[in-house]
């Protein structure tokens, strides 16, 4: 059960961090708490697994990435736990996800590539390949960003 201080805190850190040298310091000062409980309170709801992944999102247009592309690969099952963690620890990797394929779409693992241009790209998944002798993927390059929010789960007097 989350209490009230929780749903609070929770709330204060589902949308932007402060870009400060001590951004807790300023949530917990917005919260009218102590930088420690905070750091507490959130330390406790990872424990707990609540919050299970803190992380940042790159906006990748605003820091020098022409591109970016979704490679869908057909991975032996038995090699999926493997062959994921190899691809994920590719620095142009920001996303590595498993999915269930389907009859008429094999693919069962997913990498998200950020790289200058497409060109790049399709470089960094060849290499991504023959490092892991995975040779059956296919690019699905981004066109538009439509929507790029993060969650909400307990709403804001700031909240439309």
């Amino acid at each position: 059960m989350l209490t009230e201080l929780d749903k609070r805190i929770i709330a204060s850190i589902q949308g932007d961090i402060p870009v400060t040298e001590r951004p807790y310091l300023e949530i917990a000062e917005n919260l009218g708490i102590s930088e420690e409980l905070l750091l507490k309170s959130l330390k406790n709801l990872c424990d707990k697994g609540v919050i299970r992944r803190f992380g940042a999102t790159l906006r990748h247009q605003k820091s020098g990435y022409g591109a970016n592309a979704m490679v869908a690969w057909q991975v032996d099952e038995n090699d999926i736990d493997i062959v994921g963690e190899k691809m994920a620890a590719f620095r142009a990797v920001s996303h590595c996800y498993r999915r269930n394929p389907k009859d008429d779409w094999p693919y069962n693992l997913y990498t998200m590539i950020h790289a200058k241009d497409e060109a790049s790209c399709r470089e960094i998944a060849r290499n991504i390949s023959k490092d892991t002798s995975i040779d059956n993927y296919t690019l699905l390059f981004s066109r538009e960003e439509l929507k790029k929010t993060s969650m909400k789960y307990f709403p804001t007097g700031d909240d439309d």
